[in-house]
């Protein structure tokens, strides 16, 4: 039998959050997470390009989206928004959908917080299945949002 701390313990390893100071408006961060013409152009980890994203962007809207590697490689994903809170957080299921057959589900939630015109983004996904999971999704978005910073000086 798992203690309460032990179970809280493999929460925390199996959860990620990154968090990010962009030098842009949090109405803007918003904006280029909720629209698919924006998120066409930084979602995904470096040298993979979006290319198909679409956005049923309400609480029980689903979103659905695809990256492909250098390699040629596509990689569909897809989930329902829980919670949008425009411009301060949003809330939605994650799934890796290979071959037509969704993955387990993650629940993602990113804030964004107002300071002094900059904005603080704060990024939650869990849970992952084991360590390495969560550690490749680290990477992963690690990646995009650092593309999602080059974006955002250029928009």
């Amino acid at each position: 039998m798992a203690l309460a701390g032990e179970s809280a313990s493999r929460e925390h390893r199996l959860s990620l959050e990154i968090t990010r100071i962009f030098d842009a408006p949090r109405s803007l961060v918003f904006k280029v997470w909720s629209t698919p013409e924006h998120a066409l152009r930084w979602w995904g980890p470096r040298d993979f390009t979006a290319h198909s994203m679409k956005m049923d962007f309400r609480p029980g809207g689903a979103w659905r989206g695809c990256i492909r590697s250098p390699e040629g490689q596509d990689y569909w994903m897809g989930g329902i928004y829980r919670e949008v809170i425009e411009p301060e957080k949003l809330i939605f299921t994650f799934a890796w959908d290979e071959e037509g057959k969704p993955g387990a589900d993650t629940l993602i939630t990113v804030s964004f917080a107002d300071v002094g015109g900059k904005t603080r983004l704060t990024f939650h996904q869990t849970p992952f299945d084991s360590v390495d999971e969560r550690d490749s999704h680290q990477e992963g978005w690690g990646e995009c949002l650092e593309r999602l910073r080059e974006y955002l000086s250029d928009v």
